[in-house]
C-alpha cells in the first residue's frame, strides 16, 4: 500500500518533498503527472492543448487509480486529481497528505512563466481561483494537514515522517 499520498495546488511541493520523503524512507517516488504523460506520450500542457481538460482528467483518474493500486512507496498527486469523485473515493484509506501554501509562497515556486495549463492568462488571479476551489476538498480527504509556507523541505519532512502509519 502507498506509504502516503501527496495532495495539494500547483507549488505546494509535492514533487520536492515527495522525492525527499521517498529518499529517506528508501521506497520509490512516483507522480500522477508523470504516469499521464508516459501514457499520453506528450506533456500535460500539450494534452490540455491538443485533447481537451476532459481528456486529460480521464488519464489523470486513470493514472490515480493504477498508482493506488500498484505503488507502495510516495505518491503526489496533480493539483486538481482530487475533484474527481472516483479518485476521491479511491483515497479512502490511505494517509492523505494536504500540503498547504499560501499564494505568495506558490508563485515563487511555481513561476507564472511556467508551462501550467490551467494558468495562462492571468496566472497570479487563475492560481488564488484555483487553490481557493480546490481547498475545501483538499482539507476534506488529508489526514494530515501540513503548511508549506516559509518552510524548508527538510523541516517539512521531518514533520510529515513523524505522522506517518507505522
Amino acid at each position: 500500500m502507498t506509504r502516503a499520498v501527496l495532495i495539494g495546488p500547483p507549488g505546494s511541493g509535492k514533487s520536492t518533498l515527495g522525492r525527499l520523503l521517498a529518499e529517506r524512507l528508501g521506497v520509490a517516488f512516483r507522480d500522477t503527472d508523470a504516469d499521464v504523460e508516459a501514457v499520453a506520450g506528450k506533456p500535460v500542457a500539450d494534452i490540455f492543448v491538443e485533447d481537451g481538460e476532459a481528456r486529460f482528467r480521464e488519464l489523470e483518474h486513470e493514472a490515480v487509480r493504477r498508482a493506488l493500486a500498484e505503488h507502495d512507496g510516495i505518491l503526489s498527486l496533480g493539483g486538481g486529481a482530487v475533484l474527481h469523485e472516483e479518485t476521491q473515493a479511491l483515497l479512502a484509506g490511505h494517509h492523505v497528505v494536504y500540503l498547504q501554501v499560501g499564494l505568495s509562497d506558490a508563485v515563487q515556486r511555481v513561476g507564472l512563466a511556467a508551462a501550467r495549463p490551467l494558468l495562462v492568462l492571468n496566472p497570479r488571479s487563475q492560481l488564488k481561483k484555483l487553490m481557493e476551489e480546490r481547498r475545501p476538498v483538499y482539507e476534506r480527504l488529508a489526514a494530515v494537514t501540513v503548511v508549506t509556507d516559509k518552510r524548508e523541505p527538510g523541516e517539512l519532512a521531518d514533520e510529515i515522517l513523524k505522522g506517518l502509519p507505522a
